[in-house]
């Protein structure tokens, strides 16, 4: 194709929604005011928006900012605007949460949310001894819409179910991990996580998101 015509298949489509699939791994946000995302995660944007890293919450975020090393997890933009993410080349999952809805995600897969939407790391103190893919998750509250990312097409468990911590995305609030081991898996195939070490999901009513790859977290 010609370069016009190359230009006008790839521009961006119209839409009247905040967050917007433009493809599979690439999120417009459509932006008049602030959103939180995650940090380096901007391909593009048009309009006026300005850019600052963030950390959870006052005294209490900056000392689990030393502690974790979390503090470049995620940045604000502010302004108004198209707001281009991407991470990596990820299929992008886009979420709307309702009042009170929760769900937690780990650390390396979120990707954004509106401003409405209540936001916490905690460390996972209870899979301390696991390969987790990441030592903290991002705990969200809605309302509002979130997007997260995924290696290749999720499927979505639901609980109880035991789940390999570096292929596990993000969970449904009402349900909370504990680290499980199978040291005869260990044995077998002489390996340190993923299948000697799992996530145990143990309470009803819930469900966990897994991907279909092992994801090596921040810090990691």
């Amino acid at each position: 194709m010609d370069v016009d015509e190359f230009v006008s298949a790839h521009a961006p489509s119209e839409g009247g929604d905040s967050f917007e699939l433009e493809n599979s791994k690439l999120l417009d946000v459509a932006l008049d005011g602030n959103v939180m995302a995650k940090a380096g995660s901007m391909v593009g944007y048009t309009g006026d928006i300005s850019f600052e890293r963030k950390s959870a919450g006052g005294l209490k975020g900056m000392l689990k900012k030393k502690a974790t090393g979390e503090g470049d997890l995620m940045m604000q933009a502010t302004g108004t605007g198209h707001l281009y993410l991407a991470d990596q080349g990820k299929e992008v999952q886009v979420l709307e949460l309702d009042a009170g809805e929760e769900l937690s995600v780990n650390g390396n897969d979120v990707l954004a949310f509106e401003s409405s939407v209540n936001w916490d790391i905690k460390m996972l103190t209870s899979i301390a001894g696991t390969s987790s893919g990441g030592l903290f998750n991002v705990f969200l509250e809605g309302p509002g819409h979130v997007a997260i990312t995924t290696h290749g097409e999720p499927i979505v468990l639901q609980t109880p179910a035991k789940t390999d911590p570096n292929a596990t995305v993000a969970w449904s609030g009402n349900v909370s991990p504990s680290s499980n081991r199978d040291i005869n898996i260990k044995g077998l195939l002489g390996r340190s996580s993923g299948e000697s070490y799992q996530l145990e999901f143990a309470g009803d009513d819930g469900f966990v998101i897994v991907q279909p790859f092992e994801e090596v977290g921040p810090g990691e």
